[in-house]
């Protein structure tokens, strides 16, 4: 069976409409239940942590009904960031680790994402067998063998301890520095501005008064400008943008200007490379990445590993090949050597790690290379919708990349996570770049 309910990142989609409903969360809780039962006793262990949308409350409990039916028993942590799930499945000896959570996404999408026992999120072929399971459906427990839910409430602080002994040694307090981090009223509006506080930094928070309904509403890393006119406001050193479930990170420095997480991967690339840390002489990055990093790691020795869009394809590049350290544009950072996904909270670290350490401004480190003009634009469509399959579209695009052809690249997708197409390109010449990008878009809309 083909993946039918599975995305790029888990299963996603409008909260209480098809997949996202409450029968469906029960009957997903009770496939993965199934898939990871190694036998009949009643000594399996999940945990599930949610992000702060008001579908998580529906969705938590439907899981929870599925999973104890088939005898696993829960742990509930409450509203925590997405790397939080995969350290503490770890951690607690799990078999199974859940997160609800639809990441950048508006307040009315939920998603449900599940990691293995090792911490890392599910293979495709995982998936696939869930689904399949889904679909055939699942025998219950014996009514002895049913699974118990109990709340933990130190999972919050667990985190915050793991991700402040990942700073380097020299740079472990964080004394002196004002920073702003925003929290886009989502899964880490307490830990984040926890764990800077104890580190020493004078914290400014911003976006961390959820309600159920505001997660990345005008703020978050999809939405930075609050938080960049609060660090130019407050005279701030630096901003930390998270997204709704704290996976990625954006930063903005003292002048208020925007950095994506290909100057941050660069930085730390370069930096890993100096201390002979950066395991196999490469950073894993998606097709989405600039061609100015790809330039910046060439000149020094160093070479870029590119996957398909999503974090999940990162990770499994790194792991099949060795490497330590990859990410995606968009701020998923991914460092093994420390988390098992993307973490914006330790990837923010990091970066206050290296202002200590070097002793220079944030608008000095986030400008690691000059990047190639990228022009992205998404253009919606409704459900059933195949604009990349009409013939126009098609020629369009052929046409367009002929153009390029040496002078840059262009990418046409569909989004994993959104019904999007998403249209990039890039290229020396702008006026070439906005004038192909356009064009693919306004085709694309007469297609749709």
């Amino acid at each position: 069976m083909g993946r039918k309910l599975f995305g790029t990142d888990g299963v996603r989609g409008r909260a209480n409409q098809h997949p996202m409903t409450a029968e469906m969360a029960m009957r997903l809780g009770a496939a993965a239940g199934r898939f990871f039962r190694r036998d009949g006793r009643n000594r399996h262990r999940v945990v599930i942590g949610k992000d702060t949308r008001l579908s998580g409350y529906m969705l938590e409990n439907a899981l929870t009904a599925g999973l104890t039916s088939t005898g696993m028993n829960v742990l509930l942590l409450g509203p925590v960031p997405t790397p939080a799930v995969g350290l503490l499945t770890t951690s607690m000896r799990a078999d199974l680790g859940v997160m609800i959570s639809a990441s950048h996404n508006p307040a009315e999408d939920n998603g449900i994402k599940f990691f293995g026992p090792d911490g890392f999120k599910l293979s495709d072929e995982a998936e696939a067998e869930i689904e399949r399971l889904v679909e055939a459906g699942v025998e219950p427990a014996q009514a002895q063998n049913i699974g118990r839910a109990r709340r933990v409430d130190d999972g919050r602080f667990r985190y915050i301890e793991r991700v402040k002994s990942t700073l380097p040694t020299g740079a472990h307090r964080l004394d002196g520095l004002k920073v702003v981090v925003d929290c886009a009223n989502g899964a880490a509006y307490r830990a984040a501005p926890e764990a800077l506080w104890e580190l020493g930094a004078e914290v400014v928070p911003v976006g961390v008064a959820p309600n159920g309904t505001n997660i990345n509403l005008e703020c978050g890393s999809t939405r930075p400008r609050v938080a960049a006119e609060t660090v130019v406001a407050h005279g701030a050193d630096v901003g930390i943008c998270l997204d709704g479930d704290a996976d990625r990170v954006i930063l903005i420095d003292e002048t208020g200007q925007v950095a994506d997480g290909d100057q941050l991967m660069a930085l730390l690339a370069a930096r890993w490379a100096e201390e002979q840390r950066l395991r196999g002489g490469a950073l894993v990055a998606t097709v989405m990445s600039n061609l100015g990093l790809e330039r910046f790691l060439s000149g020094r020795g160093l070479r870029l590993e590119r996957t398909a869009v999503g974090d999940r394809y990162v990770v499994e590049r790194m792991r099949a090949g060795g490497f330590n350290l990859g990410g995606e544009q968009s701020g998923h950072i991914v460092m093994t050597d420390f988390a098992t996904t993307g973490d914006g909270l330790l990837a923010g670290l990091q970066f206050l790690a290296e202002m200590i350490r070097t002793g220079r401004r944030a608008s000095e480190l986030v400008r690691q290379f000059a990047p190639v003009p990228q022009m992205l634009q998404n253009v919606r469509y409704a459900a059933g919708q195949t604009p990349l399959e009409h013939q126009n579209v098609r020629n369009l695009i052929a046409e367009a990349e002929a153009r390029l052809v040496g002078k840059g690249r262009l990418l046409i997708r569909k989004s994993g996570t959104e019904p999007l197409i998403r249209v990039m390109a890039e290229c020396e010449d702008e006026a070439l770049l906005a004038e192909i990008v356009g064009g693919i878009v306004a085709e694309v809309e007469a297609a749709i």
